[in-house]
């Protein structure tokens, strides 16, 4: 058991967001590819993504409000930003992406505009919970090595 409480709290954290889906697997690799050369590789891996998402967000609420939509447009769009989110395991933002290129495939505005909505939800919470995290992080100290969640 972890001798630092506020280690402890981060492991809690951490695991939960795995628990209610925000993350994959996908963040325990980018967690591997940390060490003591790069400490912080993965909060600057997070904020590379929040800050170059930004631009595909805007893209796409943009080519939400022209009509008629231009689904291979906003499918382009929502592919580069599923891959994204990918790439830092972020589950549930990943699932809107998919039902969003999928309503795109099917002509469904609707669904599209809807499914957006939700994404960015996502988008916002998994932004806040993992600032939270990578501060507590900061404040707890370096991490000894990464472990798959339960």
């Amino acid at each position: 058991m972890e001798r630092n409480p506020m280690r402890r709290q981060l492991a809690v954290m951490r695991q939960s967001l795995f628990d209610q889906g925000y993350l994959d697997e996908q963040f325990v690799q980018l967690e591997e590819l940390q060490d003591d050369a790069n400490p912080n590789f993965v909060e600057e891996v997070v904020t590379l993504y929040y800050r170059d998402s930004a631009r595909l967000i805007l893209n796409v609420e943009q080519a939400l409000e022209r009509k008629p939509f231009d689904f291979n447009k906003l499918d382009g769009y929502m592919h580069q930003f599923k891959g994204s989110s990918s790439s830092i395991g972020a589950k549930k933002v990943k699932a809107e992406s998919t039902l969003f290129r999928e309503y795109c495939k099917s002509g469904n505005g609707e669904g599209c505009m809807r499914t957006f909505q939700q994404l960015k939800k996502e988008y916002a919470t998994l932004r806040k919970k993992l600032e939270a995290y990578f501060q507590l992080a900061r404040q707890a100290g370096p991490m000894e090595t990464a472990c798959h969640p339960k």
